[in-house]
């Protein structure tokens, strides 16, 4: 794979030290999506300097002042220095050399090595596809540890996979060590790792009995594993149904509404996908750390801590097309088993255990960012509805079957359409997006404390009671905007004459 699209400085002033014997060398470096290169200026060399960005082994930044230094430690043993004007042009060429560290994979292409995975995955360059057979072999269901986001402002990575089959014998598999090594690698010299495992450590314990277990400490040097249990499976729908349940009973008094919203724990569930989120999340921006996430299968709250991540730390997936891009990519081509997981709502009388509303419990957690930061999501709630209707009964292709492998068989792409292409016309967009919309190039961290979740009133009482004074008002606020963007002016100059005068 290219990673071109990752390169944000493609040029700048540099002086390069290619060691003690040699003069130093200044002009123009320019990178590319395999090479950098060191363009000399009148009087110097007219020759051109190329560096396979593959032979680098490592690398070391640093800033000082208005400028900054690069130090490429080479597979050939060379050490090159490169100081290069500006701060931000310094971190960004960083930035794209490190992105050289993976590649795009096509040993999935038929889906032999895992059924769920999609047929192109991304995995660190150093591992090779033979490598990867091996580890998928070491991993349930085959799916071993791919990249699903590369945080450039701190150079780690989020990853996600299944749990390891280590079994009671505690098998180990070289193969997958050395990629977990290569991640670390990858990212920078002494950086460290932590594996979320979704389930609790008793679990993972009693799953070692079975066959599965988890990363032994000792095999896996850098890395440090956290337990953050998340339910998942018929628990997790059973509390749907009485939510459900309890918001249709238009009869009850207000202690009753309050025992039975508190005995259904479906806020505690937003409350716990959203701490292990941050969690991940706090660990890539703040300690600089990389993040491996994994359960069991890793197909259910896996998927469901990575897009919370990514939401959280990513700019771009809080776009509307950005979060259709992140659904697809997250839970569609990742292996979320809709067809298995979504066959019944809340209201059917039949219980079959693979039934579990993970994807709506992302729909909810998503909407309390929304909630929270209301100016930083491009989209509204009405997105939000929709994809939690089309997950369950669509007229469009995107969300059937189980995998991308069972769409190919089915020919879904070529006898459906696409969710997003409806979604995507200009009528629609209009509906699903939010008018006070502001770009946020920061973190968004949720408060997950009691009093700041609150009930989805909007999926979960919109068909049992009128429109609430917010909603009204939200109404009038697309009509504002609106009349607003028709003269010229922004949703963000409408927020600020919103404001009360000092």
């Amino acid at each position: 794979m290219e990673f071109s699209e990752l390169i944000r400085t493609g040029r700048a002033q540099a002086e390069l030290l290619p060691g003690p014997e040699e003069a130093p060398l200044r002009g123009t470096l320019c990178v590319t999506g395999h090479h950098l290169l060191l363009s000399p200026g009148p009087p110097s060399t007219p020759d051109l300097w190329l560096l396979l960005l593959r032979s680098v082994d490592s690398i070391e930044k640093r800033v000082a002042g208005d400028s900054g230094t690069i130090t490429l430690r080479c597979k050939d043993l060379r050490v090159l220095q490169l100081d290069i004007e500006g701060v931000e042009a310094t971190l960004d060429i960083a930035r794209s050399i490190e992105t050289n560290a993976w590649r795009l994979s096509e040993v999935n292409q038929d889906f032999s090595l895992c059924s769920s995975y999609p047929r192109a995955v991304i995995v660190p360059r150093a591992v090779d596809d033979d490598a990867l057979a091996q580890c998928a072999r070491f991993r349930q269901g085959g799916r071993f540890p791919v990249l699903c986001y590369h945080h450039a402002p701190s150079g780690t990575v989020l990853l996600r996979s299944s749990q390891p089959l280590t079994g009671p014998q505690k098998r180990r598999c070289a193969e997958d060590e050395d990629l977990l090594r290569a991640v670390l690698t990858g990212a920078r010299p002494g950086a460290q790792g932590f594996i979320v495992d979704t389930r609790s450590s008793q679990a993972a314990k009693q799953a070692r009995m079975t066959g599965g277990g988890t990363e032994a400490k000792a095999a896996y040097p850098g890395w440090k594993r956290l337990h953050r249990p998340l339910e998942r499976g018929r628990a997790l729908q059973e509390s749907f149904v009485r939510l459900v349940e309890a918001c249709g009973d238009t009869e009850q008094s207000m202690d009753r509404w309050l025992s039975r919203l508190e005995g259904c724990r479906w806020l505690a569930h937003v409350k716990e996908a959203l701490s292990t989120a941050c969690l991940a999340a706090q660990g890539m921006e703040r300690e600089g750390a990389c993040i491996l996430v994994h359960g069991a299968e890793g197909t259910d709250s896996t998927l469901l801590v990575t897009s919370l991540t990514q939401l959280i730390l990513d700019p771009l997936s809080r776009t509307i097309t950005g979060f259709q891009e992140l659904v697809e990519r997250e839970w569609i081509q990742a292996g979320h088993p809709f067809q298995l997981r979504c066959a019944h709502s809340a209201f059917s009388h039949t219980r079959p255990k693979h039934e579990a509303p993970t994807f709506l419990l992302f729909l909810d957690c998503v909407w309390q960012l929304g909630r929270q930061f209301p100016l930083s999501l491009e989209f509204g709630e009405g997105l939000l509805l929709a994809l939690f209707e089309h997950a369950y009964a669509s007229p469009f292709g995107t969300f059937l079957c189980n995998s991308e492998k069972e769409r190919c068989l089915c020919e879904v792409r070529t006898r459906t359409h696409s969710l997003w292409s409806g979604l995507n016309q200009p009528k629609e967009q209009r509906k699903l997006r939010n008018p006070l919309y502001v770009p946020n190039p920061l973190a968004i961290w949720p408060s997950v404390e009691p009093q700041s979740l609150r009930l989805w009133q909007g999926l979960f009482l919109r068909w049992t009671r009128p429109p609430e004074p917010s909603e009204v008002a939200w109404e009038k606020v697309w009509q504002i905007v609106t009349e607003r963007e028709k003269t010229g002016d922004s949703a963000h100059s409408f927020c600020l004459s919103s404001q009360p005068k000092q």
